[in-house]
């Protein structure tokens, strides 16, 4: 499953189009992707940085093109992406697979919820997934080499007190409604994985700050 048709799709939408002639300055900062191996009910969305509202446009791309403008966790600007991925979605689940066997981790993957952003210039794949125990297991791959850069498995409550109602984790079919509410529950979520790139960004600083200083 490859990104690039869905921002054709995107790009040939009247959605988009209208966009772009009202916000010239947009620029493409994140896919957003969910995979559900129980249901099959997958959600695609790309976010595009709206620079003088400091907003994001979030466009859902299952069925017809949805627009959504929301709010930004910080007054930070976030890079630019380049949607072209070395990795694409249906190998998320094999590269995370083959980490846990590593690490003993004999749990099923359920669902997987994808986020790729420019981070620090490297392109970077946050990645929170549900798994058979319910437990979430959290990591980041590195794009451009496939390599699981880290992996932790946490529990599930933690995220229930965060995300209300805890929708990420029906196992029934669920209506249109419902797909709503889902996704409204995703987007919480998303500012979460947000909280996780600052995380890396200050990490990584440190760690230079370290080896300068050595």
């Amino acid at each position: 499953m490859k990104i690039q048709p869905y921002i054709e799709k995107l790009e040939n939408s009247r959605e988009y189009k209208q966009f772009q002639i009202k916000h010239k300055d947009a620029f493409l900062v994140a896919g957003f992707f969910v995979m559900d191996f129980e249901t099959g009910i997958n959600i695609h969305q790309i976010d595009y940085f709206i620079p003088k509202e400091k907003k994001v446009a979030a466009f859902t791309l299952d069925d017809d093109v949805e627009l959504r403008v929301l709010e930004t966790m910080n007054e930070k600007i976030p890079e630019k992406l380049n949607i072209q991925t070395n990795v694409d979605l249906d190998a998320i689940k094999g590269i995370l697979e083959d980490e846990m066997k590593n690490r003993n981790i004999t749990e099923k993957i359920k669902k997987v919820i994808a986020v790729v952003q420019t981070i620090d210039g490297k392109k970077i794949w946050l990645l929170n997934c549900i798994l058979s125990g319910m437990e979430i297991l959290k990591a980041h791959v590195d794009d451009e080499s496939r390599t699981v850069l880290s992996m932790e498995k946490t529990s599930i409550m933690d995220y229930v007190k965060k995300v209300p109602a805890g929708e990420i984790i029906k196992k029934d079919k669920l209506d249109e409604k419902e797909i709503e509410s889902q996704i409204d529950q995703l987007d919480k979520l998303k500012l979460e994985l947000e909280k996780e790139k600052e995380k890396i960004t200050k990490n990584k600083n440190k760690k230079v700050k370290s080896l300068k200083k050595k």
